[in-house]
């Protein structure tokens, strides 16, 4: 990766069209980092925050300034701490702030584990071999302190629980994502954002697209709605406060064709789902036909062609390197950092995409996206010294001679509270309905 942050992401965007966005200017990755929340949820429990991740600040500065000039202009260093923000999280260091993820020992390194389920839980017996476990946690770090890191997290993925090893060195990575031709190229006034995905990145994409000025509206299952409404709510609500809400049975004949419908008539789709459960759905992207200037963002923890690697925010940033370092060995980066990373990036991509007419699949791995950032080079020389104040730790840049308070994150404000779900999904069936309808008739009446 060149050291030239702006120069990366241009890097990413030639494969989505003739794009080059202005430079930005380079400020200090370090007291960026002090300031985004992020640093302030790194570290030991009961030690200093931890410095060791900033440099990945400049390149996010970068993806930040071409999400402003493509329309979408928000501070994404603000977006490090927002949940963590409103659910008043803290750093716990080998423990991620959320609570579902650890970073274990092994005999030859270390592996990060997701128990953020309770079929997760239920499944490590099925992991360790035995039925006589009294503490999970504690028996799965028994069992892997003596074993192979590789070879125990192969076994716990057997069992479709989330895990990952921490490489010894930063993978390597040209860009993010896989793009493919899937349509014909055309520009839109005012796209269409039809949100299958649920959480985090995911919803994320979709609200900074809102942003800029698409209309979104969030699509979820009648049966298994996101899970993410019974979470936090302010958070819930920030990402999704001024969309619409659709609701459909995927399991009947009736709502796998209302599903289809959104599908066929957005602009853009944006899933998280593995490949076999789409195609199960009817909505293989890759077999498809596609309206001119479809943009298709498909985000998986490892990308379209590893499709049974399930991933979460915190394990799929140990797997591409994005940690931190401190006197105790690896801790978890700010909180299941790769979710916001890619959430920005997709955003980045779809954008990106429809400026250059669209009709693209964009396969984006968080995995990918957490290399990338972990791969950053320093972009601010010399020693960036953390001061111990009175009124708490202090980062400072002598090359620019100025200093940083380490802030805690920040919550963010929504703007207004998200739909119910499937408060609109008459409407906008009915309204889909009606267009499809009118361009029937356009296209028989022919030209005049």
């Amino acid at each position: 990766m060149t050291g030239d942050p702006a120069e990366t992401v241009r890097r990413w965007l030639r494969a989505l069209g003739d794009l080059a966005p202005p430079p930005v200017v380079a400020g200090c990755p370090y007291l960026d980092w002090a300031a985004s929340g992020g640093m302030a949820l790194t570290g030991e429990t009961a030690g200093p925050p931890v410095l060791s991740p900033a440099p990945m600040m400049s390149l996010l500065g970068a993806v930040g300034g071409a999400l402003s000039w493509l329309g979408a202009d928000i501070d994404p260093a603000l977006l490090l701490g927002s949940r963590a923000g409103a659910m008043d999280l803290t750093r716990r260091g080998r423990t991620s702030a959320g609570g579902a993820s650890r970073l274990l020992p092994a005999a030859d390194g270390w592996l990060a584990v997701t128990l953020s389920r309770p079929d997760d839980i239920d499944l490590v017996p099925a992991i360790l071999g035995r039925a006589d476990v009294c503490d999970p946690w504690q028996d799965l770090a028994t069992a892997v302190r003596g074993a192979s890191a590789r070879e125990f997290t192969a076994r716990i993925r057997m069992v479709g629980v989330p895990a990952a090893v921490l490489p010894t060195g930063t993978p390597v990575t040209d860009a993010p994502w896989q793009v493919t031709a899937i349509a014909a190229p055309h520009t839109t006034d005012r796209p269409l954002v039809v949100d299958l995905s649920s959480l985090w990145a995911g919803p994320l994409c979709a609200h900074l697209l809102g942003r800029a000025g698409a209309r979104v509206v969030k699509v979820e299952s009648t049966r298994r709605p996101d899970g993410a409404r019974a979470g936090n709510r302010r958070f819930y609500d920030w990402l999704h406060a001024g969309q619409e809400s659709v609701a459909v049975d995927f399991t009947t004949a009736a709502g796998r064709a209302e599903l289809a419908e959104l599908v066929d008539a957005a602009d853009v789709v944006i899933e998280a789902s593995r490949p076999r459960a789409l195609a199960q759905l009817g909505l293989d992207p890759e077999r498809l036909d596609h309206r001119p200037g479809k943009v298709w963002v498909g985000i998986t923890g490892y990308g379209r062609a590893r499709p049974d690697r399930v991933a979460f925010g915190d394990d799929a940033a140990v797997a591409g390197g994005l940690v931190a370092r401190s006197a105790g060995g690896p801790v978890f980066c700010a909180d299941a950092i790769a979710d916001p990373l890619t959430g920005l990036v997709a955003a980045l991509g779809a954008l990106a995409s429809l400026a250059g007419g669209g009709g693209q699949l964009i396969d984006l791995s968080m995995r990918d996206v957490a290399a990338a950032f972990a791969g950053a080079r320093p972009t601010c020389p010399g020693p960036h010294p953390v001061r111990t104040q009175p009124a708490g730790p202090v980062v400072q840049c002598r090359r620019l001679a100025r200093s940083q308070a380490v802030l805690p994150p920040c919550a963010p404000t929504p703007e207004g509270t998200a739909a119910t779900s499937g408060r609109d999904t008459g409407r906008v069936l009915a309204e889909l309905r009606d267009r499809r309808r009118a361009f029937r008739l356009r296209a028989r009446s022919g030209p005049r």
